[in-house]
């Protein structure tokens, strides 16, 4: 009885032959195509002027003369500059004002997202401040807390109490720049956390309420601990944007009454733009890039970020 064999099938006595193997494309230089713009990006508008500012923090540096080799020199003005030492006092009251409001509400807020409410609409209605920029907020405010025309101090006067200035006042004028930037703010922040709860998986709430835990204890025992990495991550990225705050009281109060809003980056802008001390300027940059490097650190170690509950 005849066979038929087929182009397909190998010929009898023979072993079939091994499978060929596709050559896979080398993609390396279209990567490298791909992120050319951003390294090139980085390497000018990043690394470039760290290293400069950090060459011109050891020289006396003027537009008008080129820079002079000082060594230590503005380091060792930075450590007995009084001027300094309190604007560093002030950004931290500013900080410690501004994460802890901000922090607060944006949580309560994504909590309520998640727990009460599927609407689109209201989400988007929590981040519209955040689309609002900083000078033009600070503008609004600006109007809205005067101590003549402004319709809080109004108010304050209709229901009998007497006028505040809040931005002439050394006791409330930090507090009410850290208000306008938690007002901004704490929807970016919230739909961040909000971001966060929804990686909880919702069987952990059902069991609770099985076992009759209430909206608080679930919170304090569940919520809170499985949040606590992106909580980390959100306030490590909100504390160095809060240590760079400059356009809110630069547009209201220029650093007064009396330096009592003069934080670091407006001493920093006043060296070097009004003084046009610019190695001076470049080494309060230096301190404040080591002060925020310190914190980040110690922050990201004490509470764990790169570590979760649910793993």
């Amino acid at each position: 009885m005849s066979t038929i064999t087929t182009e397909a099938d190998p010929p009898r006595g023979t072993a079939p032959s091994a499978p060929r193997r596709r050559h896979r494309k080398d993609d390396t230089k279209l990567a490298l195509l791909f992120i050319a713009p951003a390294s090139i990006g980085l390497l000018v508008f990043l690394v470039w002027p760290l290293l400069t500012g950090l060459y011109y923090s050891f020289t006396e540096y003027t537009t008008l003369t080129p820079p002079q080799w000082v060594g230590l020199d503005n380091y060792s003005r930075l450590l007995t500059d009084p001027v300094f030492w309190n604007s560093l006092k002030v950004t931290v009251w500013y900080v410690i004002l501004n994460i802890g409001i901000q922090t607060i509400v944006a949580l309560v807020i994504a909590v309520l997202m998640q727990r009460l409410t599927q609407s689109t609409v209201l989400r988007s209605l929590v981040l519209a401040p955040y689309l609002v920029s900083n000078v033009v907020a600070a503008i609004v405010f600006l109007w809205i807390l005067d101590t003549q025309l402004g319709i809080v101090n109004i108010f304050l006067q209709w229901i009998g109490f007497d006028p505040i200035s809040f931005w002439a006042n050394e006791t409330w004028v930090i507090p009410t720049v850290a208000l306008v930037n938690v007002w901004r703010h704490m929807g970016y922040t919230a739909l961040l956390l909000f971001a966060g709860l929804q990686s909880i998986p919702a069987h952990l709430y059902e069991a609770a309420r099985t076992e009759g835990a209430g909206e608080v204890a679930m919170f304090r025992r569940i919520t809170l601990p499985l949040l606590r990495p992106i909580l980390a991550l959100v306030l490590i990225m909100t504390i160095i944007g809060s240590f760079q705050v400059f356009d809110t009281i630069s547009v209201t109060t220029q650093g007064g009454p009396a330096d009592a809003s003069k934080v670091l980056q407006m001493y920093i802008y006043e060296n070097a733009f009004a003084q046009y001390e610019f190695g001076y300027a470049s080494a309060l940059s230096v301190a404040l890039l080591v002060i925020l490097m310190v914190i980040t650190f110690a922050q990201y170690w004490m509470s764990r970020a790169g570590q979760s509950d649910l793993d």
